[in-house]
């Protein structure tokens, strides 16, 4: 996925970003992206001239963090499973802590891709990504049914993510040892669970 061309974009990416995570969509205008930013008037529709483009422009962009983040996972997805339990547990012990915004953007645009067909495969791309991402790391774990296990990992780290960024548990603060126990329980089951039948 093509990374955001020029500084100014980048600046108004992260500005919708933060905006989204606070206002909601409802919230996002190019006028508000301008004040929030510090930038002249008429910067944001300058770069991005539509509603649509800068949503889309926003959602490149978190594609772009999130696959950062991913690169330091495949770079040592060749590790046991105490090295994948250490790389999940950090990966969402940033997530919750440092990331928060984006993963509030990112369920607020989730819920905007079931309601805008035009965003539905850019979000679908990113998704994808991730579901390879989980594979891989299943199949280095030696499950015998990879891409269901993957299907399992990515469920239960989003549902721990969103219980602590915006569900019941949000007001509470995990510590990355709590979550590194949690991750080793997880891929430890995955990778002795297993194979079911069809």
């Amino acid at each position: 996925m093509a990374e955001i061309a020029s500084p100014r974009l980048e600046l108004i990416a992260r500005t919708a970003m933060r905006l989204i995570a606070s206002r909601g969509l409802r919230g996002l205008t190019h006028r508000a992206v301008d004040q929030a930013a510090g930038l002249p008037p008429g910067s944001t529709s300058y770069h991005a001239r539509t509603r649509a483009r800068l949503i889309e422009v926003t959602l490149r962009r978190m594609a772009d963090e999130e696959g950062r983040a991913e690169e330091t996972v495949l770079m040592t997805a060749d590790h046991d499973l105490d090295t994948l339990a250490d790389l999940v547990a950090d990966f969402m012990y940033t997530a919750i802590h440092r990331d928060r915004d984006r993963m509030l953007a990112r369920y607020e645009l989730a819920l905007e891709a079931t309601r805008r067909p035009e965003l539905r495969p850019l979000y679908d791309r990113v998704g994808a990504r991730f579901r390879a991402l989980a594979q891989r790391v299943t199949s280095v774990l030696g499950s015998p049914d990879p891409e269901r296990h993957a299907r399992d990992l990515i469920a239960w780290a989003d549902g721990v993510i969103f219980d602590f960024v915006a569900g019941p548990a949000s007001a509470r603060h995990p510590s990355r040892a709590e979550l590194r126990r949690s991750a080793g329980d997880l891929l430890g089951a995955l990778a002795r669970h297993p194979a079911q039948p069809a």
